[in-house]
């Protein structure tokens, strides 16, 4: 004979039943991003590794390694902690510290400041080995934080766009900006941001300044990719990082956050490019408006 509890929320002797409440994680309906968490893990575009993505205190994102190392094998330097879902460069005081990617990526040269990390460097350059054999990872002919290696590669990795009056960096070509929505089927979706259905933005050569707040250096001008032309809520749909399909649809969540940098002229001049680029056609210019640009 099984007993069986009592009505009241007592135990048979009187004695109070103490149930624990289950809650269960929800976001808010109003929030314009579903990611719920501040890390938001990823794959370095140049290696193939683990990444995770965090914000720091000026708002802008910074890579680091997924793991935390001891203290002892990092300078103090390099060393970087998260308090309260903000990445801050400095140690905390523990024995443990966070580590950006860019210190560790195989395909990038090694710094000399860090020899001791030789052994975890190595490791993840076998990893990124494995992803080339397997032909999970294409192999790039220059990285995206170097300047191109010859006068004729005039295609940007990392170009420079503008939008909603502002100029940012993006992470990958223009064509290859992919959108942040979540699919049905919990996945990121493959679509790009420049498609046949959408107006494209055009190219210009400006002078080289971060905003128009800032002063222009006493340098060329570069390249830059103008969406100022485009109608406000298109370039909203730009900076949200979002395609035509999942730009009205609300209730699709993020997957990744967007990978805009603000740009500055002393800390990315080497993604400074003053030429367009002439390789391959370029949405929104023809041919008589690219003359016109160039003269």
């Amino acid at each position: 004979m099984c007993p069986s509890p009592h009505p009241s929320g007592r135990r048979w002797d009187g004695s109070h039943v103490s149930t624990s409440r289950r809650r269960s994680l929800r976001v808010d309906p109003d929030s314009g991003s579903r990611l719920l968490r501040c890390a938001v893990n990823g794959s370095c575009r140049e290696c193939g590794n683990l990444v995770e993505w965090y914000v720091r205190s000026n708002e802008r994102l910074v890579r680091l390694h997924p793991q935390e190392l001891p203290v002892s094998q990092v300078p103090k330097a390099c060393r970087w902690h998260i308090s309260s879902g903000v990445a801050h460069p400095a140690g905390d005081g523990s024995g443990w510290c966070r580590l950006p990617h860019a210190l560790l990526c195989p395909a990038r040269a090694a710094p000399p400041s860090v020899p001791q990390l030789s052994g975890l460097r190595r490791s993840m350059a076998i990893r990124t080995r494995r992803l080339l054999d397997a032909g999970a990872l294409a192999p790039l002919a220059a990285p995206p934080d170097s300047p191109p290696a010859g006068a004729t590669a005039c295609r940007p990795a990392r170009p420079i766009v503008q939008l909603l009056y502002v100029r940012y960096l993006a992470f990958r070509p223009v064509d290859e900006i992919q959108c942040v929505a979540q699919t049905r089927r919990r996945r990121r979706c493959p679509a790009t941001l420049l498609s046949p259905g959408a107006p494209g933005g055009t190219w210009s050569l400006a002078p080289v300044n971060a905003t128009s707040g800032q002063l222009t250096l006493p340098s060329d001008v570069m390249a830059v990719y103008s969406l100022s032309a485009l109608p406000y809520q298109e370039q909203l749909r730009w900076r949200a990082q979002r395609c035509l399909q999942h730009a009205a649809a609300l209730t699709a969540g993020d997957m990744a956050v967007a990978d805009w940098e603000p740009f500055d002229p002393f800390r990315h001049h080497a993604h400074i490019h003053t030429r367009l680029p002439t390789h391959g056609r370029r949405p929104g210019r023809s041919g008589p408006a690219l003359r016109r640009a160039r003269s």
